[in-house]
Order: structure tokens, then sequence, then C-alpha cells
């Protein structure tokens, strides 16, 4: 059975999976990323599962995986296939694609990991009937994925859709980026937590913590949401004004409030507009494995395009 090898690489974990013809998972896992070894461990250790999956593929199928797709946090160089950099991870300037490649000996595709779950979105979950498409996940910071026709925009220089760094609030809190007012800094899953935990007096206390008592009517916990709320639908309005997509895709951790979070962050985004047309504003439907899935996508692209070449070569 032809198939693939879809790598998810995350700061603390690496989920992966074989991925089938028709883009169902054949055989899932999941590894620590072991970061605290430092950069060099963590690409032994992605080299070493991906070799791993490459044998049990094999073993089970009668064939090696036949691509490798490859999502990783950062900054991507998704053309050189170089992981350039990643704070969570420690690595700079790491050829990713070309250590596969030699690794195991097949193409390989590197993807930045929101725009590969973007793209799974846009193909397969809560954005697959739309032809233009933002996908924002509301995680520890805030990165979106711009869509257009079933495939996902980089950009010129790498960075297409940093949404987490539209200022929304001009001399700010200042972001690690270097600006100040970033929307990361006001309406992230962290910067929620940090507000939550510096209002209820709880050290502990998380984003989700804030949704459950916003939604019981809490007043501290009201104000703190609202006030996260509002800044993202500032940025968000300032994006679609932009891009003008017909589907908002909101997932990451901060999404999983469900209601609580949509039906403000509606109204909100429907206050702000003048002449833009407001788009569908809908949750993801890939969860955390959009990542690993539109990884597979990745590989499975270039499966088709090597096809398509051999058919038109002499």
């Amino acid at each position: 059975m032809r198939h693939v090898i879809a790598l998810d690489v995350g700061g603390t974990g690496t989920k992966a999976a074989l991925i089938g013809p028709g883009g169902e998972p054949l055989h899932q896992d999941r590894r620590p990323t072991g970061r605290e070894h430092g950069p060099d461990a963590v690409v032994d250790g992605i080299l070493q599962f991906a070799g791993d999956l490459s044998a049990l593929g094999a073993e089970r199928f009668g064939e090696p995986p036949a691509a490798v797709g490859a999502a990783v946090p950062g900054i991507v160089d998704e053309v050189r296939g170089v992981a350039v950099y990643s704070a969570n991870l420690g690595w700079r300037d790491v050829p990713l694609r070309d250590l596969l490649g030699e690794r195991l000996g097949v193409p390989v595709a590197l993807g930045h990991d929101v725009r590969t779950g973007g793209l799974a979105e846009g193909r397969i979950g809560a954005a697959r009937d739309a032809s233009r498409f933002l996908f924002v996940a509301l995680g520890t910071g805030i990165a979106g994925a711009i869509g257009v026709d079933a495939r996902v925009e980089a950009g010129a220089h790498g960075f297409a859709g940093e949404i987490g760094h539209i200022v929304v609030r001009p001399r700010g809190a200042p972001c690690p980026c270097g600006q100040r007012g970033c929307l990361e800094r006001y309406a992230s899953a962290a910067a929620v937590g940090e507000a939550w935990a510096r209002a209820c007096g709880d050290p502990e206390a998380d984003a989700a913590d804030c949704a459950r008592a916003a939604a019981s009517g809490d007043a501290d916990a009201v104000r703190v949401w609202g006030e996260a709320v509002d800044a993202l639908a500032d940025g968000l309005v300032t994006a679609l004004t932009l891009l003008d997509p017909g589907t908002l895709v909101i997932g990451g951790g901060l999404a999983e409030a469900g209601e609580t979070l949509f039906t403000p962050l509606r109204e909100a985004v429907r206050r702000r507009v003048t002449f833009q047309r407001v788009p569908s504003i809908v949750p993801a439907a890939l969860g955390d494995g959009a990542g690993c899935l539109g990884a597979g996508l990745l590989a499975r692209d270039l499966l088709t395009r090597t096809s398509t070449t051999a058919e038109v070569t002499p």
C-alpha cells in the first residue's frame, strides 16, 4: 500500500502518522520532542522517529513510505526546506528536509506548523468548502494561515499569516518580537491565563479556568475575557479588511471554550465592520491532529507533483 509519513513537531511532543492513499491514518504515534536535551538531540529524535516509522511501514504494508511531510514551529523556509529558527526548540538553520531525505531516501516537504494545520482545515476540515479562508490558532501565541484555493500562502519571506503581531493596542504591553501592543499579548491563551491569574489571585489559574468562570458569570472573569475578545476582534477585523476571507476558522486551546468565545467574538466583529463583509466565523474541526494531517497532505502533494511531472516528461 502506497503511504506517506506525517510528522508534527511541537515544543514538548511530536505527533506522527502513516497516511494511506485516501488520506486515512494507518498508524499513529507520539513521542516526547526532548528539547531539554538540546537542539541536536531534538533533530536526532525526529530522524530516529521517522526511521522507525519507515521500517514499520515497510514491514506492515510491504513497501516503505513514498514521501514525508513534516510540520515544525518557528520560522520556516519552506522553499529551501530549512527550519530557520525556533525559540522553543533552540534550533537555527536546520536543513531538516535534506536530513530527512538523506535518512529515508524519499522526497520530503517541510512546512510551518500553523500553516500546515491551516492547509488541513482548508482541504478536509472546517474551511473545506471555502475558496478563501483565514485560519487563526489561539494557543500559547497566535498565528494564522491564509488559504487560497486549497493551498496556503507562505508569503515572499515565509512570514505570511503572523496575525499575532498585528498591533491592536499602540504603546501597549511589550512583545518579545520587539513591538508593543501585539494581539498575542492580549488574546492568546497564555495572555488570558496570565491576566486571569492576576485577577483571581491564583498563580496556577489558566485561560480555561477564566473561560469557565466567565461562563458562570464571575464579574472579574467576564471583564478579563471581554478584554481578550475585544482585542481579538480588533485584530481579526484588520485581517479581514486586508484579506476578505469567506470563512474565518478559529482553533487552538482558546477555541475549546466553544460559544463562550464564539458568541461574543462574532458580535464584536460585527460591531466593528463598516463596508467589510463579515465571514463565517467557525471553530476548527480537526483539533490538535490538524498539523499531522496537514503534514500528510504536504507529502501526498509531493507525490502528485512527481507523478504529473513524470507524465509530461518525454
